[in-house]
């Protein structure tokens, strides 16, 4: 068997690729990228056994079908250093010797037996569809995905919920200190379902997606999902159980709304937090019109911060703690020029949304405060 492609194309989607395999393995095959020549295509295909990915190049010349694995590590440092030219791959396919032959050179080593690789599990006929764009899919778990909890009691909180519903898809995160929630109108099913995506394949995800301008097609059962577009695939298995209501924890009556610049927010608050105790990391917020002071202390250090800012104030004068990192995280992961903190007391939990949002979307984060020692 005989086959021709770029070497730049087939770097680029091994790279994808190589983000699915673990450094150690169950099972050897694993380490190895399976190549499958069909109809004048590669597919390409990494595995950890949870998470499958694919990806499908065109050939340039072909010369008959077959399948075989080969190293990630050989492979990835074979192609990385070439510059873009054809890289033509020449296989016996009775004893796996091959040759890469490249302008000036040549690799010859031997490959795996692909048939030892595991095949992604089938969906169920029960199966639900969706359908949506790779850039609202990416923007969606981008903005969710440092939201997510390491909490081994309670692996739900570990992944990403897609809860679709007759009026929108919302896409949610929390670790029980911070949430994110974006709804999405253009996205939604007359039949209400739901998922728990894990860390790992939305991450992937992001990676597969990055460049891609087609529409995705989401297929998930009760155990596993897929996510496929022209020319890549990944299935993965979900988490899982119950996720916790999330709604009920955003706070509906906020009188009290602040309205400033994000960056300087982002800025001021990287300024005062060096100066918090390390075990808390707490910055105070004095709010009243016209007027923010942060301020932040270390009593076991004698160190403290405080800074002033302008910013649009509508509501009573108030005193509220948040954790400085975790506030920080949520400002540095939205997109607009300004952003709005609705505050009901310093008890309650501050709900933050983009000062200009985009059409069809409605994104919310929220984050609960931090006991002020008056």
């Amino acid at each position: 068997m005989r086959f021709t492609l770029s070497s730049s194309v087939l770097n680029g989607q091994l790279l994808t690729l190589s983000r699915v395999i673990n450094s150690k393995n169950s099972l050897p095959i694993l380490d190895c990228f399976l190549f499958e020549v069909n109809n004048g295509q590669l597919t390409l295909t990494a595995s950890d056994k949870e998470n499958v990915m694919t990806a499908v190049i065109p050939l340039d010349q072909c010369d008959g079908d077959g399948c075989f694995a080969l190293p990630n590590k050989t492979i990835l440092d074979a192609v990385k250093e070439l510059p873009e030219q054809p890289l033509t791959f020449d296989i016996d396919t009775d004893t796996l010797g091959l040759k890469i032959i490249y302008q000036n050179g040549m690799y010859q080593f031997v490959a795996q037996s692909g048939a030892e690789f595991p095949k992604a599990q089938a969906m169920s006929d029960g199966a639900m569809t969706v359908m949506m764009g790779a850039s609202v899919l990416v923007d969606n778990i981008t903005r969710s995905l440092f939201a997510t909890a390491q909490d081994e009691l309670r692996p739900v909180m570990n992944g990403v919920f897609f809860d679709i519903t007759d009026e929108c898809m919302s896409v949610v995160a929390t670790d029980g200190h911070k949430l994110v929630r974006n709804r999405n109108f253009l996205v939604k099913s007359e039949t209400p379902t739901s998922f728990i995506l894990p860390k790992k394949p939305a991450g992937l995800l992001k990676v597969m997606l990055a460049k891609s301008a087609d529409d995705v097609v989401a297929k998930f059962d009760s155990n596993m999902a897929m996510f496929a577009t022209a020319d890549a695939t990944l299935t993965c298995r979900l988490i899982e159980g119950r996720y916790p209501n999330y709604n009920s924890v955003i706070p509906k009556d906020n009188p009290n709304e602040l309205t400033i610049d994000r960056k300087s927010l982002i800025g001021a608050l990287r300024r005062v937090l060096p100066f918090a105790s390390e075990s808390n990391q707490l910055v105070r917020l004095h709010l009243e019109t016209g007027k923010l002071v942060l301020t932040s202390e270390d009593i076991d250090f004698s160190t403290s911060a405080k800074e002033t800012m302008t910013c649009d104030y509508s509501g009573k004068p108030m005193d509220i703690g948040f954790k400085g990192s975790s506030l920080s995280e949520i400002l540095t992961n939205l997109d607009s020029e300004e952003v709005t903190v609705k505050l009901a007391d310093p008890s309650r939990a501050g709900v933050i949304v983009p000062t200009q949002g985009h059409d069809n979307e409605d994104v919310l984060m929220l984050i609960m405060p931090m006991l002020l020692n008056d």
